[in-house]
């Protein structure tokens, strides 16, 4: 066993966040195109949406910037260095995934479905069980109470 494969979370190395995420964003738009049933709807909610997903890409953004600083990696496949609790992770343990599961729900809305609303809770589980779990794990293992006392005083999503 590798070094790298020793020290990095249990995270399948097919499971891609984005990915999982741009896979609920279309199943969502599809369903919104085929029962248009949650379709239709004002330009308020659109807006609305539009703002959704501008606040998750910031999120992203956010988390991105916290990375940097302190000089780890991005990639859940990956081994961390540092255990980042500055910057937006303050007020959520992760916010990349929240910000994905803000575009889940944001770019349907934009397109005029509410389907992203069914979806979002989906995106939300499938996080969960293949990544999120995972993470938190391998960080309890590497961080041990660093990790356990922000675990203790950050929520996971919000």
């Amino acid at each position: 066993m590798s070094e790298k494969q020793k020290d990095s979370p249990a995270v399948n190395k097919y499971i891609h966040p984005p990915v999982v995420a741009m896979f609920y964003i279309i199943v969502a738009l599809l369903l919104g195109r085929f029962i248009p049933a949650l379709s239709g709807m004002s330009p308020l909610l659109k807006n609305v949406g539009l703002g959704l997903t501008f606040v998750g890409f910031l999120l992203g953004v956010g988390a991105f910037v916290e990375f940097r600083k302190a000089r780890t990696t991005l990639d859940p496949h990956g081994s961390v260095k540092a255990l980042v609790t500055g910057g937006i992770y303050r007020f959520t343990r992760n916010p990349i995934y929240l910000g994905f599961f803000l575009m889940v729900v944001g770019f349907p809305l934009a397109y005029g479905t509410l389907w992203g609303l069914v979806a979002a809770p989906f995106f939300a589980a499938t996080m969960s069980r293949l990544v999120i779990e995972k993470e938190e794990a391998y960080l309890e293992k590497k961080f041990k109470d660093g990790y356990a006392g922000y675990r203790s005083r950050v929520r996971r999503w919000l």
